[in-house]
């Protein structure tokens, strides 16, 4: 076996809960939340239920919840649609693999059922931890997000699947040697790319089900002693840094300084639902507004200065779907000025395809500047009609560790989602659980929790 693969899984079987600073925990709990949150309202969108009903016919009984229906079936399946709910919306968070919540939380809740001892909260919380910290550990090592997405690799299929498969090996107690191929098969499952950019595609929405699923699977297959190959992080052929590096790997950072710190906490909770790449900007123009009282009828202008890498990601103003209008940066600006915020019902088709909405689009100008970084924030201009001009860049956007979600704002996110889909006081059961899930004796009532009456 590979001398990195070895010592990854021996990190992934000796990680304890008493690794683990309080305020760690805490912030792991707080990104749990809200994965399920995110999820809840996720489940209820038109293509999640397409989703749902494509699969339909691959259903049987099984234990596993499906998050918000009243509906069960196995862990495979039940990773994957609880992680394309989990994703839909673009408001899970993210900083792991990317989207670590997305990935890792629908797994190892899709297996609790058929683990053979319960499992407590602080069992969960370290399978959760140990998830995070294998999937960005996977992207660091092929040279982070910029390096490996700029290849077309969509990092959070890519990475996720390990991080996954991880998490789910921990909590079905597996051994070292069944973490490795559980590591090595999910390495044949590493897939995902960002050809959904161009046209505003779905595939983007089932990458984190996918990640999930497929996670799930790896480690059931390995825990029935199906070998997985040993060689994935050597430098041969077919292997994983050959197959999905640019030239810019550094396997090292798989196993260097473990936990230290860990990889959860640099981690961001959304307060939008747009990619990330686009939350700084929204900061910043929130910031000259708020400071400067301009309102929309003052706004001449808007400038975005912004890197090559980020106006190829999103520099977009397709708008006929959902999942293309999430990813553009014109279209959350021009969102914000328009209806004073950039929520999950600006997202709605009726909202973004208002003829209103294409005159503020007009105003909108993004400039490519080479200088800038490919992880560097833009520079945000307003330019009013009376010639006053301000400009703001956010490198600390609101959700980031420096800059987190208030608490009080994180649970009125929870409340607001979870309660498209479930009743108030089942979402007030499950948000008690979830903030004192290092108390739970066994996290099946966290399961027990998403199911529609």
């Amino acid at each position: 076996m590979s001398d990195l693969l070895n010592e990854l899984a021996s990190l992934i079987k000796n990680t304890k809960y008493s690794d683990f600073s309080e305020p760690v925990v805490e912030k792991c709990k707080r990104h749990i939340l809200d994965t399920l949150g995110a999820a809840l309202a996720g489940s209820t969108s038109d293509i999640y239920q397409k989703v749902l009903s494509a699969n339909e016919p691959c259903m049987s009984e099984g234990c596993s919840v499906l998050w918000g229906q009243s509906l069960l079936t196995g862990p495979n399946l039940a990773a994957f649609l609880n992680g394309v709910a989990a994703h839909m919306y673009e408001l899970d968070d993210t900083g792991g693999c990317d989207h670590s919540g997305a990935v890792v939380v629908p797994a190892v809740l899709a297996v609790l059922p058929v683990c053979k001892q319960p499992v407590s909260g602080e069992k969960f919380i370290t399978a959760v931890m140990i998830g995070y910290e294998v999937g960005r550990r996977i992207l660091e090592s092929l040279g982070g997000y910029a390096a490996h997405n700029n290849k077309g690799w969509h990092s959070t299929a890519t990475c996720g699947v390990f991080g996954a498969a991880a998490a789910v090996a921990f909590i079905m107690d597996c051994t070292e040697a069944e973490i490795a191929s559980a590591l090595g098969i999910a390495s044949s499952f590493s897939s995902g790319n960002w050809a959904f950019i161009h046209d505003g595609s779905h595939t983007k929405k089932l990458h984190a089900g996918h990640a999930a699923q497929h996670g799930v699977m790896s480690s059931l297959l390995a825990k029935a002693q199906l070998q997985g190959p040993s060689h994935i992080f050597e430098p041969v052929w077919g292997g994983f840094f050959g197959t999905h590096g640019n030239g810019q790997e550094n396997p090292e950072q798989l196993v260097k300084d473990w936990g230290a710190p860990w990889k959860i906490e640099r981690c961001s909770i959304k307060p939008y639902a747009s990619c990330r790449g686009v939350h700084s900007s929204l900061d910043a123009l929130q910031s000259i507004l708020n400071t400067h009282g301009f309102s929309r009828t003052d706004i001449e202008v808007i400038e975005i200065r912004l890197s090559r890498f980020l106006h190829g990601m999103c520099g977009n103003v397709e708008l006929e779907s959902l999942a293309g209008t999430q990813m553009s940066l014109p279209y959350a600006l021009a969102a914000l000025v328009h209806y004073g915020k950039a929520d999950l019902s600006v997202y709605e088709e009726s909202k973004r395809l208002d003829p209103l909405i294409q005159a503020a689009l007009q105003s909108i100008h993004l400039f490519i500047d080479d200088d800038f970084p490919s992880d560097g924030e833009p520079l945000v201009t307003v330019k009013t009609k009376d010639g006053r001009v301000e400009s703001c860049m956010i490198t600390e956007i609101l959700g980031s560790p420096k800059n987190p979600l208030s608490d009080d704002k994180l649970l009125e996110k929870f409340n607001d989602l979870s309660q498209l889909c479930l009743p108030p006081e089942q979402v007030s059961r499950l948000m008690d659980v979830c903030l004192s899930l290092d108390e739970v004796e066994d996290c099946l009532s966290v399961v027990q929790s998403l199911a529609k009456a």
